[in-house]
């Protein structure tokens, strides 16, 4: 019966999950490109938790999205229980945003070597609230995100990001890609950009194409997504450049060129519950990859 019942709980937070991120696409929106503060300073952040810690994976896309929704500009959350113990209170009538984490248990049951053990993931959910909705607490929950004091530097500080991860990239044309058969990233010049965000954002999402080579995080979807792999790939890609910027402080860039994959985003999403939390997994397992190059080489970027 206890088995039962988890995995009821898990289906449900998956349905429930994927039909929020569902609504938003149908809808035209993709609660993973508009992840900044609309007033104030307008930084980028992901969402953090009560004591700064950043959220990970598909709750960032929930927090994004609730965030968007609901009209929130603070980036900080926390649960009922935990607002009481800092002497806040959540207002009154206020709803609480789904956020979920996975959990295991351990059940007895013997197997062929007689052992009586196993573990076993599941995934639930609960509710925390945006400190927008909660009277009482500390000033520093209310205290704006500064603004980057020099806006330049920080396009520097994303380009030596890039550069230390080992990665090559080529500059000419008028397309950004990665070539997996030469392991490349093309870009064209940054001056064919908008602006140097919206070249370091693109440069973002190719790269998080790169770390899906055979010899980085080997990302191969077969037969689960089949003709629709290549779509889902880009899903990821999107969902990892929208991870990525926001950790390097800099504004997604939204594709034109992706308009063509929301309905099969769609479609895949509709089939497959798990299907936004395993893209969101690939995509942050992507992030840490590359955060994890920071520091392990010297690279100098490469000249345009």
């Amino acid at each position: 019966m206890k088995q039962a019942t988890h995995t009821s709980q898990k289906a449900d937070v998956y349905a429930r999950v994927t039909e929020r991120i569902v609504a938003d696409l149908a809808a035209g929106v993709r609660p993973w490109m508009k992840p900044w503060s609309s007033s104030g300073a307008g930084s980028v952040s992901r969402p953090l938790r009560h004591n700064g810690t950043p959220y990970r994976g598909v709750n960032v896309l929930l927090l994004w999205g609730e965030a968007q929704a609901k009209g929130f500009t603070s980036s900080t959350w926390m649960t009922y229980r935990q607002a009481q113990e800092i002497g806040a209170q959540v207002r009154k009538g206020e709803e609480g945003s789904l956020v979920v984490y996975a959990e295991r248990y351990t059940k007895s049951e013997a197997n062929e070597l007689g052992e009586e053990s196993e573990r076993v993931a599941f995934m639930k959910g609960y509710v925390v609230f945006n400190v927008e909705q909660i009277e009482g607490l500390p000033a520093k929950y209310s205290e704006p995100v500064a603004a980057p004091s020099k806006r330049v530097a920080l396009h520097e500080a994303a380009e030596a990001f890039f550069a230390a991860t080992g990665a090559r990239f080529c500059y000419g044309g008028d397309r950004a890609f990665y070539a997996p058969s030469r392991d490349f990233v093309q870009m064209p010049l940054p001056e064919a950009f908008r602006d140097v965000e919206s070249f370091a954002a693109t440069k973002a999402h190719e790269l998080i194409h790169w770390t899906g080579a055979a010899a980085r995080n080997a990302r191969e979807f077969g037969a689960r997504f089949g003709d629709r792999a290549y779509a889902f790939e880009e899903l990821v890609a999107e969902l990892g450049a929208a991870f990525l910027c926001a950790d390097l402080g800099i504004t997604p860039e939204v594709r034109a060129d992706h308009a063509a994959y929301l309905a099969c985003w769609l479609e895949v999403l509709k089939d497959d519950k798990r299907a936004i939390f395993s893209a969101a997994a690939h995509a942050q397992r992507a992030v840490d990859y590359l955060q994890a190059l920071q520091g392990a080489s010297h690279v100098e970027p490469l000249a345009a």
